[in-house]
């Protein structure tokens, strides 16, 4: 049986057209809920309360702050002198902990360090680089 060029061409556009029109019908494999367009509102802008009581800062006045920027850092990070609880500090009995007020004492000036030596200077000293030429040079 031989098809010509013509037929096999108006063949496949009805068969294209049919299935693009099917994909139009609303039941079927193809019916989905969609959601409502039209239901859609705008939310209300927020609007912040006045508060009358607030005096805006004097140009170049320092910023209201209780301390400096490394107090407030030491206090978020070891928490200040905040008293401990019950199970903190039984824990730490128990591990042999440090003295009680160390926390507080993080950043005095009068803590005392330890010397790491010439080897842990000269390696945070190193000029940074890729390590593809690196090398491990023990010292006689």
């Amino acid at each position: 049986m031989f098809v010509s060029g013509r037929t096999l061409k108006t063949a496949i556009l009805l068969t294209t057209t049919s299935a693009l029109l099917a994909g139009c019908g609303s039941s079927g494999l193809l019916n989905r809920d969609r959601p409502d367009e039209f239901a859609v509102q705008r939310q209300a802008p927020l609007v912040v309360p006045p508060d009358f009581n607030l005096v805006p800062p004097a140009p170049g006045a320092p910023r209201p702050a209780d301390g400096t920027a490394s107090e407030q850092a030491l206090d978020a990070l070891f928490g200040g002198p905040a008293p401990r609880s019950s199970v903190e500090t039984s824990a730490l009995d128990r591990a042999g902990a440090a003295a009680p007020g160390i926390r507080s004492q993080v950043g005095d000036p009068d803590t005392n360090t330890v010397a790491k030596g010439r080897s842990t200077r000269d390696i945070i000293a190193a000029p940074e680089g890729d390590g593809q030429f690196a090398q491990a040079v023990i010292p006689s």
